[in-house]
């Protein structure tokens, strides 16, 4: 069973606009735990771009400062990645998941993301 189910990504011009979801429900996790968006551009590790711990605090890598927007929903168990001015940098596969989980631990299938003209 999948517990942890991204969405929306696609394909979109530079400067153009998606919004990732991740719905984590299934996967029964705590509105306490620290949860992140990860992006593994082609040949590359992935890497974690995008946080929210408790309270609500956030942190950004600083590619995607002032342009990227994470958030979460407690009622629905959803995370959200607002992505603006979007680069061709940007392209990679984006994971959501709790903060801290090993490569070799449970991800979820991620959702593509191809920024191109």
């Amino acid at each position: 069973q999948v517990q942890l189910v991204e969405s929306g990504g696609g394909l979109v011009q530079p400067g153009g606009s998606l919004r990732l979801s991740c719905d984590y429900s299934r996967r029964g996790i705590s509105r306490f735990i620290a949860m992140g968006w990860y992006r593994q551009a082609s040949g590359n590790q992935r890497e974690l771009v995008a946080a929210v711990r408790s309270l609500d605090s956030t942190n950004y890598v600083d590619s995607v400062k002032g342009r990227f927007t994470i958030s979460r929903d407690n009622a629905k168990n959803t995370l959200y990645l607002q992505m603006n001015s979007l680069k061709p940098e940007d392209t990679g596969v984006y994971y959501c998941n709790i903060l801290g989980t090993p490569l070799t631990g449970y991800w979820g299938q991620g959702t593509q993301v191809t920024v191109s003209s």
